[in-house]
């Protein structure tokens, strides 16, 4: 598995990409309350260029055995007494379930609060996405309770659950650690014989 930057090479595996995944990813997709003119590729590599750039973010493509298979970004990313930032993600729907979302945000989450020195991540998702629930479950992370009308998701103000870990929660762990555990004790649990009755 591969994190790197989307670049405009990358247009028709993109637009490939989310509409074989529409309908898998319409509920879970972010949409604006004001109407908009549709954006470009080009303007979106744009936008999170210059919010990179400005320190804001840190959006990759999820690339695996070559191909794109989705993204996880970093956003909202505030230095001084806060040093906090967000993830979010989506993946193509034949690739959920193999351990690489959250197998990519734990090497994202690993840069941001080891080498970027930030201190708490946090991921929001809507109660209804099982999915994501899984992934949080999957690293660890603390279930900090539910934001309401907390962001705009597939046309409405849509309530978010809010999960959050800290460089303390991690007590020296990385978010890779956890990740590499979780994957043993599910294996574990799916290869364990049952006793005989």
């Amino acid at each position: 598995m591969l994190l790197r930057p989307l670049g405009l090479a990358d247009e028709s595996d993109y637009f490939a990409l989310r509409r074989a995944n529409a309908e898998w990813l319409a509920p879970w997709d972010a949409t604006s309350p004001v109407p908009r003119a549709p954006r470009t590729f080009s303007d979106v590599l744009d936008s999170q260029e210059a919010e990179a750039r400005a320190g804001r973010a840190l959006p990759m493509a999820v690339e695996v055995g070559g191909r794109l298979i989705g993204q996880v970004n970093v956003s909202n990313i505030v230095e001084g007494s806060f040093r906090s930032f967000n993830v979010g993600y989506w993946i193509a729907h034949e690739a959920a379930g193999r351990w690489i979302t959250p197998t990519a945000v734990a090497m994202l989450g690993d840069h941001c609060l080891g080498a970027l020195g930030l201190h708490r991540m946090e991921i929001n998702i809507r109660p209804e996405n099982r999915a994501s629930l899984a992934v949080v479950r999957k690293l660890g992370l603390r279930d900090e309770g539910m934001r309401e009308r907390y962001l705009h998701i597939d046309g409405e103000w849509r309530d978010h659950r809010s999960f959050a870990v800290t460089t303390e929660d991690l007590a020296g762990q990385s978010l890779m650690e956890r990740c590499a555990l979780s994957s043993q004790e599910s294996l574990w649990r799916h290869t364990d014989p049952s006793p005989s009755g």
